[in-house]
């Protein structure tokens, strides 16, 4: 069962939320949506409506755990602006299915049955292959091998093979790991409100196009422009060399009638960067605020010269909730050893270090300590009379003092080793926790896949989430 969930506050930057006004949705965005009560909510009535959106690039079986607190943060912000202005807001996920990070999006990680982190891969991309953006790679039979690995490291329980047909119905072979993302999020919280928009979508793109063959006049700081074109290298960015413009990697080039021919023909080869997407986001719903994590919040203000470049009303820029999920069987561990989950931060084995160290003998501990203090000691005196009489020798002298330390501090490593072997249950309690906590020393947020949650503890998970989720959006 779940113990807690944990919230772990993002700062929150000055300013407050636009009024904004509503308004309709062209029917070439409404067309990009998974049809869903949240598409219904865009396009009933007068239309007129308000949005809060976020986003993140598609992964496999939805990436991790950020993605859902990311949708679930602007499904909680979107219920509270609604209640209080009294207009329809809909939550609204961004599928960047036109990020080429195959890398980032090709794997997903779960606890496994001996709740160790296990890594689910698609498949790998050849290092010379295109950069092509994720909505044009098909999943294919890989799928069914990465679904079968996936159910071979679940541990069995009741709601596993509930999590398994979720996913085999989304992550089918014939459609892309963009589209696969969009109708598992559709799926899986589609029922809580949030419309999930697929910006890869042809309809969404010949949307877009005006705003960003607009973009191809400005240029940012790195001398490019913030326009992407599918080129031979796949997805790249351009520059304005001239009348012409360029593409960074393949060194292709292009007429602004060339452009605007791709626009009108294939409008899906173009795209915007990561500072565009949020100026054609707010150019194509009535966005009042975007909910984004750490990183987002540090580089989303840089985009202010696009939006008034362009003529678009920033929207406001909100950190989405971030936390983490507590089992019962961990919290039983943090609590026997008085440990918090913020103790497991940093370099694994760190804190197991610590344990062991603690329970070398007082004594002994002592006389280490004693030893580097008198080493230190020594070898500073002697230093500066060896200084005096032949100031060449000082390296020598270092060299030495380096080597008594090392000496020291290998005495210490090979006993904490064999305190450790002696710990045997202790250190692999805090070794289970570490996995579940901060696997491989990261968040748990933006390792571990949602899945993995799912299976052992079925929807309940999301609800304790999303309830944690709404106490943050009240706070803002």
């Amino acid at each position: 069962m779940i113990a807690r969930i944990l919230s772990t506050p993002i700062p929150m930057p000055a300013g407050k939320i636009p009024a904004g006004k509503p308004r309709r949705i062209a029917p070439d965005v409404l067309a990009a949506v998974v049809p869903g009560p949240g598409r219904d909510r865009l396009a009933e009535g007068k239309g007129e409506v308000l949005a809060v959106t976020t986003g993140q690039q598609p992964g496999l079986f939805t990436g991790p755990l950020y993605t859902v607190h990311k949708a679930l943060s602007a499904i909680a912000l979107a219920r509270r602006l609604e209640k209080e202005r009294g207009v329809p807001v809909v939550p609204v996920f961004w599928v960047a299915g036109d990020d080429h990070d195959f890398a980032e999006a090709n794997h997903a990680w779960v606890l496994g049955r001996d709740n160790e982190p296990v890594k689910i891969v698609l498949r790998e991309r050849p290092h010379e292959a295109p950069q092509l953006p994720l909505f044009r790679e098909v999943l294919g039979p890989d799928i069914r091998g990465a679904l079968d690995a996936l159910e071979q490291a679940l541990p069995d329980a009741e709601c596993k093979p509930e999590v398994r047909q979720w996913l085999e119905s989304a992550y089918r072979p014939d459609t892309n790991l963009a589209d696969a993302a969009a109708n598992a999020l559709q799926q899986l919280l589609g029922g809580r409100g949030l419309a999930v928009f697929r910006a890869h979508d042809p309809s969404a793109k010949r949307a877009a196009a005006p705003w960003i063959l607009r973009a191809l006049g400005e240029t940012l700081a790195d001398g490019l422009t913030p326009v992407m074109v599918e080129g031979r290298l796949g997805r790249d960015r351009l520059r304005q060399e001239g009348s012409d413009y360029v593409t960074r990697r393949s060194g292709e080039r292009f007429t602004r009638a060339a452009l605007e021919q791709i626009a009108a023909d294939t409008p899906e080869r173009l795209s915007p960067n990561v500072l565009l997407r949020p100026v054609v986001e707010a150019a194509l719903f009535p966005t009042v605020a975007y909910c984004g994590g750490p990183g987002e919040m540090e580089y989303l203000p840089e985009a202010a010269p696009l939006f008034a470049a362009l003529g678009v009303a920033p929207q406001a820029y909100v950190p989405r909730w971030s936390g983490m999920i507590i089992e019962a069987r961990v919290d039983k561990v943090l609590q026997k050893h008085g440990l918090e989950p913020r103790d497991f931060e940093g370099t694994p084995g760190a804190l197991e270090a610590r344990f062991a160290q603690a329970d070398l003998p007082p004594e002994l501990a002592a006389s280490l300590k004693a030893l580097r203090h008198d080493v230190e000691a020594r070898f500073a005196r002697i230093s500066g009379e060896v200084t005096q009489l032949d100031p060449t020798l000082e390296r020598t002298v270092q060299s030495a003092r380096n080597a008594a330390l090392a000496g020291t501090n290998e005495i210490e490593k090979k006993l904490v080793a064999s305190v450790k072997r002696t710990q045997g249950t202790v250190l692999s309690q805090l070794a289970r926790a570490r996995a579940a906590l901060a696997p491989g020393g990261k968040p748990q947020e933006r390792v571990l896949t949602v899945a993995s949650f799912l299976a052992r503890y079925s929807g309940t998970v999301l609800d304790e989430i999303d309830a944690e989720v709404a106490r943050w959006a009240a706070s803002l």
